[in-house]
């Protein structure tokens, strides 16, 4: 009896602790999905306020605020192309590596320029604006090149499977076409052979039944008079 109700207490334990353990996947993975969405619509509201300060404020401040916008948006199409890639191409692992290595750098050039944003010294900030503006387009190239790479890559790939399938659809076609050979040509029977009494089959063998698939509509039923 004791270690029946020693049993029944280590189940109880288990169960208790199992349940925990399950709370706090969840409120993790509900903490994770709020921030992720609090991080998305802080970064939405920055780009639409560079976007703004980069129309409403003439001279090198609002070309700050357009370097900012331009790098982030660069960054972020990139990063977002290399992430999807990589999960059906694993060789664009690499690239991705790359990539983070390039955020470093882009990182560091986005806190220069937002700490530049409230520069008072509008001289200064002009002097500046060369150099920033060359580390921007040479970081956003590298960018757009790895991101552009990532898809022309995957377009090939697209279109060396579609080239594959098409021509084994062709043969394929070709021989549904080839119903009758030379091999198959009727010969004469005598009267009254067992041959010549058979039925004649059909050339081509019935189809059998159809898949159906997604993207079909299921089939009406038929209208039955009453």
């Amino acid at each position: 009896m004791e270690a029946v109700i020693a049993v029944v207490a280590l189940l109880f334990v288990l169960l208790v602790a199992l349940g925990a353990f399950a709370t706090v996947k969840a409120v993790g993975a509900a903490k994770r999905g709020v921030d992720r969405t609090i991080g998305q619509a802080r970064r939405t509201v920055e780009d639409h306020t560079l976007r703004a300060k980069s129309f409403a404020q003439p001279g090198p401040a609002g070309e700050i605020a357009q370097l900012r916008l331009s790098l982030r948006t660069s960054m972020r199409a990139t990063q977002d192309a290399l992430r999807a890639g990589v999960a059906e191409d694993e060789s664009l692992r690499e690239s991705l590596g790359l990539f983070q290595r390039l955020s470093a750098h882009g990182h560091e050039l986005d806190s220069e320029l937002k700490r530049l944003e409230s520069e008072p010294d509008r001289a200064k900030l002009a002097e500046r604006l060369p150099s920033l503006r060359e580390r921007t387009e040479r970081i956003t190239d590298s960018a757009d090149s790895l991101r552009w790479a990532a898809r022309d890559r995957a377009r090939r790939f697209a279109e060396d499977d579609l080239d594959t399938l098409s021509a084994q659809i062709d043969l394929e076609a070709g021989a549904l076409r080839h119903w009758t050979t030379p091999d198959s040509e009727p010969t004469a029977q005598p009267p009254g052979s067992s041959a010549a009494q058979e039925p004649a089959r059909p050339a081509i063998t019935p189809p059998g039944p159809r898949p159906t698939y997604p993207w079909q509509k299921k089939p009406r039923p038929e209208a039955t008079g009453t």
